[in-house]
């Protein structure tokens, strides 16, 4: 099975670059199925409805939310009828909508996907990310009901990733990090056959801060005041994430590739 994940879109620009890329991709890759993490699509904070239908309705199959998952309000609503969006798993036990999910393809394979929230260096005290995610794959364990399952970690510490791509190895086809918006270039596959990046990246303007147009960034830095809001920065966006390739039997990871398109990071895509 050959997956892709997508790091956090972030506004028009790099909504545009997922709806001008996706199908191509998929048909040039032969991609089973796609999961993008959505989280900053709208405005750079949040996912709107309309917005979520639109990067859905263009070949996406899951999109993965995040700390904003919902700052835009009608999402409170939407997710709880749309299955194909995820939220933390490990967000407020009152919060609408499911952090897992199990997804039948159309022919017959199942993909578990779930997200989680990190606890280190966030604005808020989020439930245990790993007990979560241990009650969650054992719902559907990998090469038995589920024949590949993408861990999506939504967290600011590079350690407390790296710790949960090690606590899943051998139960995920594919652990990756999101939230910080910069691509690392650890990939790997672990000892016991997950697949790990410690982050996506973003799918955005890289002629930014982090996604964000660099002025009102930069002032807050150099001054330490507030003179406007962010807004999502407008240039070209580059897609970036990682792809991956399953094994049929137990689908434990057997080839991964960085994905960077078009914008301004260096090209680079699966040589698979």
């Amino acid at each position: 099975m050959r997956l892709l994940f997508l790091g956090d879109v972030v506004g028009r620009t790099g909504r545009r670059a997922v709806l001008e890329h996706i199908l191509r991709l998929k048909a040039d890759w032969k991609l089973d199925f796609v999961i993008v993490n959505g989280e900053n699509a709208s405005s750079g904070m949040g996912l709107t409805a309309a917005n979520a239908l639109e990067l859905l309705d263009a070949g996406v199959d899951c999109l993965t939310l995040g700390d904003h998952a919902f700052d835009q309000k009608d999402m409170l609503t939407f997710i709880e009828s749309e299955p194909r969006i995820l939220r933390p798993l490990n967000f407020a036990k009152t919060a609408p909508g499911k952090g897992a999910r199990l997804y039948t393809m159309s022919g017959g394979q199942k993909v578990l996907v779930l997200q989680v929230l990190g606890q280190v260096f966030m604005k808020r005290a989020y439930d245990d990310p790993f007990s979560a995610v241990d009650t969650a794959l054992k719902t559907a364990p990998l090469g038995g009901l589920a024949q590949a399952v993408v861990v999506d970690v939504h967290a600011e510490a590079t350690s407390e990733k790296m710790a949960m791509g090690h606590w899943c190895d051998g139960r995920a086809s594919l652990v990756v990090g999101t939230h910080t918006h910069v691509p690392t270039s650890d990939g790997q596959i672990l000892p016991g056959g997950t697949a790990y990046m410690t982050d996506a990246g973003m799918c955005g303007d890289y002629n930014s801060v982090i996604g964000m147009d660099k002025r009102e960034p930069l002032s807050r830095f150099v001054t330490g005041m507030a003179k406007g809001r962010f807004a999502p920065g407008e240039g070209e966006a580059t897609l970036s994430g990682v792809m991956v390739e399953t094994d049929r039997r137990k689908g434990l990871a057997v080839k991964m590739a960085p994905v960077r398109v078009g914008g301004r990071l260096t090209q680079a895509g699966p040589e698979f």
